[in-house]
Parts: structure tokens; sequence; C-alpha cells
């Protein structure tokens, strides 16, 4: 039998699956962070059991991206965002993270109330 902490569990990484590979190679400028920042934001929070989504997509890094450029834009990957989420199922709320980790982008539960 499948617990409540479990299912909620499951729910958040639904949620990421969908985030990251949605975006992922969306073209992103420094001029465009913030709409596509809300537009992930709230295509997340129309899913179940999703109680708040925050994507900081990091200016700093798109800038140095694009420093030696000639193109005004670059494609978002993971390196390029911090993402938390908050998932509440049946009594359990699950608070997550994704951020980079030795180059890589990893989805994290943080806690499972």
């Amino acid at each position: 039998m499948v617990t409540d902490p479990q299912t909620a569990c499951f729910e958040a990484g639904i949620k990421f699956g969908t985030l990251y590979h949605q975006f992922a190679g969306t073209p992103v400028s420094p001029e465009s962070a913030r709409s596509l920042e809300r537009a992930m934001e709230e295509s997340i929070e129309n899913q179940p059991y999703c109680e708040s989504v925050s994507v900081d997509i990091l200016g700093d890094a798109l800038e140095a991206e694009l420093a030696d450029s000639t193109a005004d834009y670059t494609e978002l990957t993971g390196r390029f965002m911090e993402v938390e989420m908050r998932i509440g199922y049946e009594g359990v709320t699950v608070k997550t993270r994704m951020e980079m980790e030795d180059g890589y982008p990893l989805m994290k539960l943080v806690s499972v109330e």
C-alpha cells in the first residue's frame, strides 16, 4: 500500500519532471528571464496538489554566458535556475529544491512534514 507521504513525494517528482523537461531549451535572455520565471511558476501551479512554486532564473549566470557571445539569448538549462516547490497531499507537505551540484541540476526533497 502506498502511503500519503510517498504519494506526496511522487507528486513532487512529477512536477519537477514537467517543469524541467517542458522548459529546458527555451530561449532566454536577461530581458525575458522574469516573464519566463512567471510562466514556469504558473504552469506548474496549475497541476494538482501544487501549493507553490518559486523559479529564479539566475541573471548573473545568463549575463556571464552571453558576455562572449554574438547572440542576445541562450537556451535555458538547469545551471541557470534555482527552483523550490511545496506540494500538499492529504495533510502531508513536501518541500523540494532544484539546484546545481557538481555541474548537474539535482532535484531534492528538503522535507516531508
